[in-house]
């Protein structure tokens, strides 16, 4: 089986590239599949300042440095969308939209996508005045006011955070009620400096390269506009796991579902970073994901080959 590569990596976010720097530094050999943009989500934030050891950092050059690692070791790279994957023999088939790929191990890090409102310009506000973690982006607007759209839990946890220390929190939710925990709405609503907005839906962006502000419906259908410069977007995230329901187990909400080591259902196929259940996702535990798989991956593949 010379010929086929060791692992075969799918997403190259930073648990994917992760996942390949570990695998690679044990002696594998690692194909990443990207079907987007290399980087991930870390790559459209304009500042990292919560990695530890790296006092600020922007999220493309963070992205960057761990391409150029993983490559200079030798990860071959490639701009391919993984279809599904397939047991073969003793090892996998992943096919692509471009050719299928055999391998001794999987580890799938493809992550999730942020629901966007999809409004004209946002891809170029992404980054400049919205943003969709708040945990990520928060202290930037820290002493401002900020907005924020969402009624679930996320949406919930982030206008508590950003009220403890933006004075001013506007939250935007299309319906008169909140479909998150009842603690967690009551907090909210106890916060002095929170102003919530129900029956509002918002309708466009205002800026061209820096956010000033949106438009929004309220109550009574009138159009008006809210002049601020950060708009946190918080109205869920979309897995897109379903094409490897045939080899790994998915949570009702379509997140695999792994163990410790990231083990899914299937002896040899991972799971690292956004795209399993868990309940924190951040930098670092999408970092320490792609460890913990290469590592699981690098010693199945020894046992068994």
């Amino acid at each position: 089986m010379a010929d086929i590569t060791d692992i075969i990596v799918i997403g190259a976010g930073a648990s994917g590239m992760t996942a390949a720097l570990y695998a690679l530094r044990n002696g594998k050999s690692v194909t990443v599949l990207e079907e987007d943009t290399f980087g991930g989500q870390i790559a459209t934030s304009p500042r990292v300042e919560n990695f530890p050891t790296i006092k600020e950092i922007a999220g493309s050059e963070f992205s960057d440095r761990l391409f150029e690692q993983i490559t200079s070791l030798g990860a071959e790279v490639e701009l391919e969308k993984a279809l599904s994957i397939e047991k073969k023999g003793k090892g996998f088939l992943v096919k692509t939209d471009y050719k299928d790929r055999e391998c001794k191990s999987v580890i799938i890090a493809c992550g999730v996508k942020h629901k966007h409102l999809n409004f004209e310009n946002e891809e170029n506000l992404t980054g400049h005045g919205i943003s969709y973690c708040a945990i990520c982006d928060g202290a930037f607007y820290s002493g401002e006011e900020v907005a924020l759209v969402g009624d679930g839990n996320t949406a919930l946890q982030y206008a508590i955070l950003l009220s403890s220390y933006c004075p001013k929190v506007y939250v935007y939710t299309l319906f008169d009620k909140f479909f998150g925990d009842e603690s967690l709405v009551k907090t909210l609503l106890s916060k002095n400096n929170v102003e919530w907005r129900p029956n509002t839906s918002l309708v466009s962006y205002i800026g061209e390269n820096q956010l000033q502000g949106f438009k929004y419906k309220d109550a009574d259908g009138a159009i008006k506009e809210h002049k601020i410069k950060a708009l946190f977007v918080a109205i869920g995230q979309i897995p897109d796991n379903s094409r490897f329901s045939n080899v790994v187990n998915l949570d009702k909400d379509g997140y695999i579902l792994s163990d410790e080591t990231c083990l899914t259902s299937t002896e040899g196929v991972f799971a690292a970073g956004d795209c399993r259940t868990k309940k924190i996702r951040q930098l670092t535990t999408a970092v320490a994901d792609g460890a913990v798989s290469a590592l699981a991956a690098c010693s199945y593949i020894d046992k068994n080959f």
